[in-house]
């Protein structure tokens, strides 16, 4: 055994006069230690847990990624891009791409059933009814979504259906958002939509779920993207209807019917693009009217513009009884002609008309071409850290498809699209390094006061080994070894400090968080293996070797003076 390394040893467990000296200031030492340790290791737990908590659920609302259409600054309100199953497949190709999905979102208000409160003012009986508003984003997501992070934290119900072959009229809603407006799972909840014409439309609550993310939470609702798409109006629906009256020469009138789009409509009734919205008819045999509706910007063949996917009609007309006479309705009230409806939903009726004709009309209405179009794609991938140079790959994979739409696409990272929350969270590591920093020099401090005292206290036996003709470096080796184990054993009291309580906070939520203000409604930890034991190891080292310095004073000390010291 090491001879400086068995005196040191010695010393250590020794009991004698100068120990009493030297205890409280070695005991200092060793409290610094212990608490440098635990802060740290707290500190870094805590840091790292907050910034992957809020990190992962602000991915889990967005994505890693997501691919707009350039020039958008909001992927909330995003104008709408042609799904593109070849960009889609690309995409999904590259390496470390987990998941690509396509989403589109649609403000809404949320409103409560009516509450009613019955009261007496001067002995009148009386009531007032209440109902709460609450204003949210709609997210639609479709078959490909990936459900796991809503899953993870829903407290109550399921997910929507959004695989079936049938849109379904379901939503997830946050738990603050269902307390708010006395929402349960199962229950049914008005949704109103701003369009040009507001729309009122009840959404069943298949789940709850609550991540704590309370600025996500209260805005974000997750319902089948093809509700979404047809309510945005996005890419053009056309019918053709038929007027309630007719002209003085007896001629029904046909017009179009059509929305979405840019407003700007171009039809087709069988002659190509026109303005013509509409025509008169009047015919003596059956006939089937198709008609085309799309938008244009400038010229109405659409050349060379960027136009919407158009639509298509149809109107079937079936002539009974004297066909050659004149459209002349036998039956008007009110300056319109009586239909006599032949089906539930309106879309075929017949017109008794004046020498015994008969007209009937069915409706078959364009299904739209809405479901061609998202607000955008979601991009997961697999490691975060790769996040750029994947997101660069994509870029390049968008670069060289070939894009018959000439759509000019721009590819945004979510610490682009939520800047403010990532920058706040880097900034967090300025602070970390500033709390290692500052415990550390205070610990040292501490360390070498404690060095320091050892050295006074045993200035006979400096004095003894010189004369024997021990070196000065065995001689300081010797107090090292000492400044060492206080290190050790106030390393492993703060480790198992500060990771007993990280695991208490873990487990039990023992300090919880305004979500308003930090995101999250609890202090979150997360031990990472590697941050102790470098913590751990940083600590021994730097503390041991900024006593070299100290332990310096034992060459200034004369053996002959040292042996006559009391």
């Amino acid at each position: 055994m090491n001879k400086i390394y068995y005196i040191a040893k010695k010393i250590h467990k020794g009991k004698g006069e100068d120990k009493k000296v030297s205890q409280p200031i070695t005991r200092i030492a060793r409290l610094s230690i212990i608490l440098a340790m635990a802060i740290n290791i707290i500190t870094l737990a805590v840091v790292t847990g907050f910034q992957n908590e809020v990190k992962d659920k602000v991915i889990g609302f967005g994505s890693h990624a997501t691919i707009v259409k350039a020039g958008e600054n909001s992927t909330f309100e995003s104008a709408p891009i042609i799904f593109n199953d070849s960009l889609s497949q690309a995409v999904k190709a590259l390496k470390g791409v987990k998941n690509i999905q396509p989403f589109a979102y649609k403000p809404a208000l949320l409103q409560s059933d009516a509450d009613t409160n019955h009261y007496q003012i001067n002995n009148i009986d009386t009531f007032q009814v209440q109902q709460e508003i609450h204003g949210i984003i709609m997210k639609g997501v479709g078959a490909t979504y990936d459900w796991t992070f809503f899953e993870s934290h829903l407290v109550e119900g399921v997910v929507p259906n959004v695989k079936d072959t049938i849109p379904h009229d379901e939503v997830i809603v946050s738990a603050q958002v269902a307390k708010n407006l006395s929402i349960e799972v199962g229950d049914d909840v008005n949704v109103f939509f701003v369009k040009a014409t507001p729309v009122k439309l009840k959404y069943k609550v298949t789940g709850i779920f609550k991540t704590g993310l309370q600025e996500f939470d209260e805005q974000v609702v997750i319902g089948d993207m093809r509700n979404v798409q047809k309510l945005n109006d996005w890419g053009i629906q056309t019918a053709i209807r038929v007027a309630d009256t007719v002209t003085s020469d007896g001629q029904f009138v046909i017009y179009a019917d059509a929305r979405g789009g840019n407003g700007n409509y171009r039809h087709d009734w069988g002659k190509g693009f026109e303005n013509a919205r509409g025509f008169t008819y009047c015919d003596a045999k059956d006939t089937v009217i198709r008609l085309i509706t799309s938008d244009y910007n400038m010229f109405i063949d659409g050349f060379g513009e960027l136009n919407s996917i158009p639509d298509t009609a149809y109107l079937k007309v079936s002539v009974e009884g004297n066909k050659r006479m004149p459209c002349f309705p036998k039956h008007m009230e009110m300056d319109q002609f009586k239909k006599t409806f032949l089906n539930a939903s309106g879309t075929q009726f017949a017109v008794d008309l004046k020498g015994g004709k008969r007209v009937t009309f069915e409706y078959t209405d364009g299904k739209g071409s809405h479901q061609n179009y998202i607000g955008g794609y979601e991009v997961e991938v697999d490691d975060f850290s790769q996040l750029e140079e994947i997101t660069a790959n994509i870029k390049r994979a968008i670069y060289y498809q070939d894009n018959e739409d000439q759509i000019e696409y721009r590819v945004r990272t979510i610490s682009e699209d939520q800047q403010e929350i990532f920058i706040w969270l880097d900034f967090l590591n300025l602070n970390v390094i500033i709390i290692l920093v500052l415990m550390l020099l205070i610990s040292t401090i501490n360390m070498g006061s404690g060095l320091l005292v050892l050295i006074i206290t045993k200035t006979q036996l400096i004095g003894l080994l010189k004369a024997i003709g021990t070196t000065n470096w065995d001689i300081r080796k010797l107090f090292l070894y000492q400044a060492v184990f206080i290190i050790l054993r106030g390393v492993i009291i703060g480790n198992v400090i500060g990771i007993g309580l990280c695991l208490l906070q873990q487990y039990f939520t023992i300090i919880p968080l305004n979500p308003e203000v930090y995101y999250l409604d609890a202090v979150p930890v997360e031990l990472n293996l590697w941050h102790i034991v470098f913590l751990n190891i940083g600590t021994v080292v730097l503390c041991t070797a900024a006593l070299i310095v100290p332990s310096y004073v034992v060459t200034r000390i004369s053996p002959i003076k040292a042996l006559k010291f009391d």
